[in-house]
């Protein structure tokens, strides 16, 4: 029987899916400090997975892990919202795809 090591944070229900998949696993609950460092660096994994896939699982996964380190940081899924919502109002979003090529002054 193998080990595979992983090291990384991991949605809730995996112990239990590896569980009754017959295996055993070794957990941690992180600190506080630990599991932003740990989310800051899911956030990166999930993106470079998504930049590799392009599919909207890996963009799901991805928005998953952005509520978690909002959460993590004290913020309501509605603020978050809120604050989004806001700066598209004042800035616009990503509608018209408008590349920025150069400012002339």
């Amino acid at each position: 029987m193998g080990k595979i090591t992983y090291n990384k944070l991991v949605r809730d229900k995996i112990p239990e899916i590896i569980e009754a998949d017959g295996k055993t696993c070794s957990t941690e609950i992180l600190s506080e400090k630990d599991y932003l460092k740990m989310v800051d660096s899911k956030l990166d994994e999930e993106l470079a997975e998504y930049h590799k896939d392009q599919n909207i699982e890996e963009l799901a996964d991805l928005l998953e892990v952005i509520y978690a380190a909002a959460k993590a940081r004290g913020y309501s899924l509605e603020e978050l919202e809120k604050v989004r919502a806001s700066k598209a109002a004042k800035r616009g979003a990503f509608d018209n795809r408008i590349f920025l090529k150069e400012v002339m002054e």
